[in-house]
């Protein structure tokens, strides 16, 4: 039985009265009532199996397997009979332990839904339709069993769709088309019983009754099912919920005016989405862009957010990145439904001059428009830091006033119709938990470390602005400087130093420069010029570099092309045009020389300049004591780490590989391997878990290579490989498991496929002769390769791929 209001469905639940009634009465008239001992078995098995009910998922109702009889009675018995029977079961299903005592236009609705049901059941089994198809019982039988489950539950849908405002073809489905199978097994069951009475006598079909109730139980159990996976389905609802809601704290930490603003902002756009006619996952959208809109912010600075005046047009640019950068965040949670598009198009205008896609009227989604006036007239109304808060009915007649031109008029006359209201819902609903950003901790007087010497008293507005703006830049130079003391390793340290600092500061190359002997030699590099700047000696005072060192001053915006040895020679190319380069300071004076490169002009400004400057003497000492350490590993031949041939140990071997070939005259391949993705390790995971997977990765070589093979560690991710006897030609299944080793390796480590391999290859003597020549060609190859993948990821021209270079 379904529960249906009176309200606002007086008019159908009349009509279906009525039906029901005229039902009865032309059914009685028809074929009368008469009295057989098959009929009162039957009518006794209809109202025990009324009995066996289940509650029906996602409505107030139940459904029972008396249907069972009645479709019995439609083959078997007189419509009169059948009609005796439904109407009593159907009652015994309302009363018998109801939840709640129904009302009188309740029973008389439901009591009419199934007296029309039976009467579409009979004429489907007496139809001419059926006698086209044959005429035999399985044919009259299925078109009766189709019109009893139509006629019995569309019917009710539609009174739940009236009196709940819900999609009528979606609660049918919901709610009952998962009973259409067992009403077939029903007309199944149905047709057996028929084919006992013929040829047992109708006493067997009361054997039916235990068909019946493992019927019910199936019921109960697929029920059961349904409402644990409601059950768990909610939970899963409701963790996303405050999943979505513990972000919103994080908007809040980092905008202390957005608290109240975000609350009030989601309730009125819940409200007025409601009465546009937003429902489902549509309204969710609209609920979480409501509250998560501001999350870009996170990636604003705080001097601009907390500025309390006029933003500058360069600080505009800055803030104007919040939709975007909300949406990539945004759709990194794979919503159910779709935030990010709202979130991404709430600062759009309905006449196109918003931002940051410049759309227009209905091209802007029903959800960013609605956000967008509900934003503006509560930022109007609230208190900012550039400006004092505007009383609610002037705020409305701002928002009126852009109505056509800033947003969608339909919006704006529900708002202007409704704000009144929506603004003291929200003042009673606003009950949000605030974070402790201000409270005080007595407890701790001071940092184990002591306070820094002479530091400066808080003085109101002007340090509290300071420590705003420089919050963010911060937070990643202490990362950067306390991870820098983590490692004596040049290569850990170095790369440690690349990963947080391009963070900080983008870059496409960076290099350290070693101060050694009245010159500069490149001690890290990373970039696609690798290999090119590690050949470079750049004597004191000389390029770009060696200036620096010399003068012990920092250069913005230099001219890469100026380094020795590198504009005058013809194969020594490449597309980087602008330069930061800043001395190394150690306890000894100047150490080396940091100089990161762009392949844009003047793509460095001053603030990248004055952060680099700020770090450069932590940076420096960490070089120094990196240095020592060096030093002291120089003598050793085996990595520390993977226990792979070092750099050092390297070289003395493959020098003694290219004599022993070529006295022999015999082939020999180097391959140079880099680990892709191993960045991410760090990042994600933390440098323990990279140097795991730097041994996984090590060991694992030992199974691929030969044991006449050399195999070293070059620095960071980088492996070489000299395959001494061999040709270029013939290492194809080799780079296919040394790829396969490098995912499965950061799979075994991280749980998931985050490391990938970029191979390049060059051969003795073809591609080179000494050491230096092979490891720069086949150095060349591998990273030529790796862009090309990267174009090929971003659908843009591939470069050719270099031979014998596989993923």
């Amino acid at each position: 039985m379904v529960k249906v209001p009176a309200k606002y469905t007086n008019v159908y639940i009349g009509l279906v009265i009525a039906t029901g009634l005229m039902a009865v009465v032309q059914s009685i008239a028809y074929s009368g009532l008469s009295f057989t001992w098959r009929f009162a078995a039957y009518f006794l098995l209809a109202l025990f199996s009324s009995g066996l009910k289940v509650s029906l998922p996602g409505v107030t109702g139940t459904m029972s397997v008396s249907y069972i009889f009645i479709l019995t009675g439609v083959a078997e018995l007189t419509e009169g009979q059948t009609f005796m029977l439904g109407l009593t079961s159907a009652l015994v299903q309302i009363y018998w332990k109801a939840k709640k005592r129904p009302k009188i236009h309740q029973v008389l609705f439901n009591l009419a839904v199934i007296a029309v049901a039976m009467r579409v059941s009979h004429a489907a089994f007496q139809s001419p339709i059926a006698l086209t198809l044959g005429g035999s019982l399985p044919v009259k039988l299925l078109l009766a069993t189709m019109g009893y489950f139509l006629a019995n539950t569309f019917p009710i849908a539609c009174a739940i769709s009236l009196t709940e405002r819900r999609s009528l073809p979606v609660i049918w489905k919901e709610c009952y088309f998962w009973a259409f199978p067992y009403y077939l097994l029903a007309a199944t069951i149905v047709g057996i019983i028929n084919w006992v009475n013929i040829n047992l006598g109708w006493q067997f079909s009361l054997l039916a009754l235990p068909v019946a109730w493992v019927l019910f139980r199936s019921y109960r159990l697929y029920i059961g099912r349904l409402e644990a996976e409601k059950e768990h389905v909610e939970q899963m609802n409701g963790l996303h919920i405050r999943t979505i809601e513990a972000l919103t704290l994080a908007i809040e930490a980092k905008d202390h005016t957005t608290h109240d603003h975000l609350r009030r902002v989601q309730h009125y756009a819940l409200e007025i989405g409601k009465e546009v006619g937003l429902t489902g996952p549509d309204l969710d959208a609209l609920h979480a862009a409501s509250l998560l809109h501001d999350i870009g912010k996170l990636a604003v600075p705080e001097h601009i957010i907390s500025k309390p005046g006029k933003l500058t047009p360069q600080e505009f640019e800055k803030m104007k990145i919040h939709p975007l950068v909300g949406a990539e965040i945004l759709e990194q949670v794979n919503f159910p439904y779709p935030v990010a598009p709202i979130v991404k198009a709430h600062h759009e205008k309905w006449d196109g001059n918003g931002y940051p896609c410049g759309l227009k009227g209905e091209e802007i989604p029903i959800g960013a428009r609605i956000l967008s006036a509900v934003d503006c007239l509560d930022a109007l109304a609230s208190d900012r830091q550039y400006r004092r808060a505007l009383p609610l009915d002037q705020a409305m007649e701002v928002v009126k006033s852009e109505s056509g031109k800033s947003y969608d008029p339909k919006i704006v006359e529900i708002l202007a119709r409704r704000y009144r209201q929506l603004e003291e819902e929200a003042v009673r609903l606003n009950t949000g938990t605030r974070l402790s950003v201000n409270a005080k901790v007595d407890r701790g007087k001071a940092p184990a470390a002591g306070f820094e010497a002479n530091a400066p008293e808080e003085q109101g507005g002007t340090y509290m602005s300071q420590i705003a703006a420089a919050g963010r830049e911060a937070q990643h130079t202490l990362e950067l400087v306390t991870e820098l003391g983590n490692s004596l390793s040049m290569s850990e340290t170095l790369s440690v130093l690349s990963s947080r600092l391009t963070q900080l500061i983008p870059c496409d190359s960076i290099a350290v420069y070693q101060c050694k002997d009245e010159k500069l030699t490149p001690v890290y590099v990373d970039g696609p010029d690798r290999m090119l700047f590690s050949s470079l000696k750049i004597p004191y005072g000389e390029g770009l570099s060696g200036w620096v060192a010399k003068h012990n001053k920092a250069i913005l915006n230099g001219n890469p092309s100026v380094e020795p040895g590198y504009l005058n020679d013809p194969t020594k190319f490449s597309l980087l045009r602008s330069a930061l380069a800043v001395p190394l300071s150690g306890g000894r004076g100047i150490v080396g020389v940091l100089t990161m490169y762009r392949a844009d002009a003047d793509a460095f400004n001053r603030d990248h300049l004055r952060i680099l400057s700020g770090i450069t003497a932590k940076i420096g000492l960490s070089f120094e004591n990196a240095l020592k350490f060096q030093a002291l590993e120089a003598s050793a031949t085996t990595d520390y780490l993977t226990g792979l041939n070092n750099t050092r140990s390297l070289f003395e071997r493959l020098n003694h590989e290219i004599s022993q070939c070529k006295r022999q005259e015999l082939p020999l391949t180097v391959m140079v391997c880099d680990l892709d993705g191993f960045k991410q390790v760090n990042d994600r995971f933390g440098h323990n878990a990279g140097n795991r997977v730097l041994q996984v990765f090590a060991k694992g070589l030992e199974k691929v290579i030969r044991e006449h093979d050399v195999t070293a560690r070059f620095g960071g991710d980088e492996f070489v490989i000299v395959f001494p006897g061999m040709k270029a030609e013939s290492v194809s299944d080799k780079i296919r498991l040394i790829s396969n080793l490098a995912t499965e390796a950061g799979l075994e480590v991280c749980g998931e496929t985050i490391t990938a391999a970029s191979v390049g290859v060059s051969s003795f003597p073809d591609e080179g002769a000494t050491p230096d020549e092979l490891l720069a060609e086949a150095d060349r190859k591998m990273y030529a390769y790796k862009k090309a993948r990267k174009q090929r990821a971003l659908n843009l021209p591939e470069a050719e791929l270099p031979v014998l270079t596989l993923q």
